[in-house]
């Protein structure tokens, strides 16, 4: 017995001596690879130091940034509105249109920083300002990655880590999360894709992102309790969104509108982008050009082209030995850039005969601008006149997220209700006459709020009477006379101030006390009689020169004619 335990002893002696020069040897072995690694952990630590030492000057853009909201010019309305949605004591989800470049983020941004001193608002000291860009936002549907809604991280995935090898899955947190007590700003929210628009709005709801994995058990005694917290509750994310796009709000779901408040902020008008220029002058240094800065407001609609056609004919003095900008030097920079002049228009110095001021809106409904009408009527055969319309508006195309469609113009609907409403009321068959209404300028005509503006220009020229060229006009036209109401009004009162206008003929219906402070004359009106008033003289319409005199009575809202 002795002699067996003695050779058991040998033989495990043996092994182990065996072993542990397996393992001395192993070690020593890995010993270099060890060493080689950190030397190739410091050389790329080295390099990444090397690379956060240079630093080139920082863009006029980035140094013209707002820092506090007096600094984002042009958008009183807007940020009126944005501080009423975000600093009341309980702040409401946003949704912001407006063109590129006018001051969305920095708004947003520094309200909430304004939100954090009040002490009757919810967002506490720590409140966070999370920014993500709904064009970048990648996500996987198997749910391994989202950087919007948060993912888990399964044990199969590589880089699972001891959590991994033990079977655990990690939940990650995503953006709602991480904008828990604060404001999740999505850039171009309209871009979203539908499953993350649809995820997006249950947590609006919820104000909790749930998850879930194969991998996860709850009987499992190896995941840590937080990681079962987290499956069985979810994830706090109580935020408030502000969502900021440059589509058109018929483009944004209704489930998405119908949560949020909807904030304009709108294309810059010349005084706004004249300031802008005048800030990037003088901070970059450079001697003032007032002249040079209205001249770049022809051109520029928002602030970063403004910043940018600055900064280049700046570049180009310096490189000259100059500290000022010339003509020459500004000329260059919108040939070089192919800059085209905005479509800025003004009132005709002169009454004319069926020539009308229309309004309408550009840049997809944030600014406001003059729209020519003209109207040209002859007498023709009995029963084969013609009507002639010229301008972009036999055709639209509408753009959603099911394709393109096409219809026929609105502009054009409105001249036939037009033309029904004038043999209404006149008694004059329109076949009888040729009739052109151009829409001058080339630029598209969509909607039908043109129709008083036509229906005045149509008749301008029909009894040769002269328009008020101070008035400028928008409404849709029934085919009973009545003025109804249209989109984008304060826009166009704007537009019309800008070009000049003394008066602004409105529809009713969009009649808002706040435009009687715009600096311009506002006149609301229900009935095509009412607008005829304001357009001509009570003594031209009675006078009208036709073959047959005629008297002009107004019943109900309706303008008609009867022989006498």
């Amino acid at each position: 017995m002795n002699q067996l335990f003695l050779a058991l002893t040998l033989v495990q002696i043996v092994f182990s001596s065996i072993a542990a020069i397996y393992f001395y040897r192993t070690l020593r072995g890995k010993g270099p690879i060890k060493s080689q690694n950190q030397l190739e952990f410091r050389k790329e630590q080295e390099q990444l130091k090397k690379m956060r030492a240079i630093h080139l000057t920082t863009p006029l853009s980035e140094q013209l940034r707002p820092k506090t909201l007096s600094d984002v010019i042009g958008q009183e309305q807007g940020i009126k509105a944005l501080r009423t949605a975000l600093c009341s004591p309980n702040p409401q989800h946003v949704l912001i249109y407006g063109p590129p470049g006018v001051g969305k983020t920095a708004a947003a941004r520094l309200i909430l920083e304004e939100a954090k001193k009040n002490p009757i608002s919810p967002f506490g000291e720590k409140a966070k300002f999370i920014e993500i860009d709904a064009t970048t936002l990648r996500f996987d549907e198997r749910s391994i990655a989202d950087p919007l809604m948060g993912s888990v991280h399964d044990p199969i995935y590589q880089g699972a880590g001891a959590f991994g090898a033990a079977g655990i899955p990690q939940p990650k947190p995503g953006a709602v999360s991480e904008a828990h007590g604060g404001i999740l700003f999505i850039d171009e929210i309209g871009e979203l894709h539908t499953m993350q628009m649809n995820k997006l709005l249950k947590v609006l709801e919820d104000r909790i992102v749930k998850f879930q994995s194969a991998y996860y058990s709850e009987t499992n005694r190896n995941i840590p309790a937080y990681i079962h917290d987290v499956f069985r509750n979810g994830l706090p994310a109580d935020f408030r969104l502000v969502g900021a796009t440059t589509r058109s709000p018929e483009e944004i779901p209704p489930a998405l509108r119908s949560r949020c408040m909807e904030v304009y902020f709108e294309g810059l008008k010349e005084n706004s982008v004249i300031k802008i220029a005048e800030n990037t002058i003088a901070n970059a240094g450079f001697a003032k050009a007032p002249t040079l800065c209205k001249k770049i407001a022809k051109y520029a609609s928002n602030g970063r082209e403004t910043v940018n056609i600055v900064q280049t004919a700046l570049s180009t003095a310096v490189l000259e030995g100059r500290h000022y900008m010339t003509e020459k030097d500004l000329e260059w920079v919108l040939e070089v850039g192919r800059y085209q002049p905005l479509p800025i228009k003004t009132i005709p110095k002169k009454q004319k005969i069926g020539v009308v001021n229309g309004l309408a809106v550009c840049g997809g409904g944030e600014r406001g601008m003059l729209l020519p009408l003209e109207a040209y009527v002859k007498k023709a055969e009995q029963g084969k006149g013609r009507l002639t319309i010229t301008g972009i508006v036999e055709e639209e195309a509408l753009k959603s997220r099911q394709g393109e469609s096409k219809r026929k113009s609105n502009a054009r609907a409105s001249v036939e209700n037009v033309l029904t409403l004038l043999q209404q009321i006149t008694g004059l068959c329109m076949n009888c006459y040729d009739i052109h209404i151009n829409f001058p300028g080339g630029m598209p005509v969509d909607g039908p709020s043109a129709g008083i503006a036509i229906f005045c220009a149509v008749y301008s020229a029909l009894f040769e009477k002269k328009c008020d060229n101070k008035i400028a006009m928008t409404g849709e036209i029934s085919i009973y006379g009545e003025v109804l109401p249209v989109g984008g009004v304060s826009a166009k009162i704007e537009g019309a101030k800008e070009a000049g206008a003394k008066k602004v003929l409105i529809p009713a219906d969009n009649w808002q006390q706040r435009f009687s402070e715009m600096g311009i004359e506002v006149k609301s009106v229900q009935t095509i009689a009412q607008v005829l008033e304001e357009m001509f003289s009570q003594s031209e319409k009675d006078s009208m020169q036709t073959e047959e005199k005629r008297e002009y009575t107004m019943g109900e809202g309706i303008l008609t004619a009867q022989k006498m």
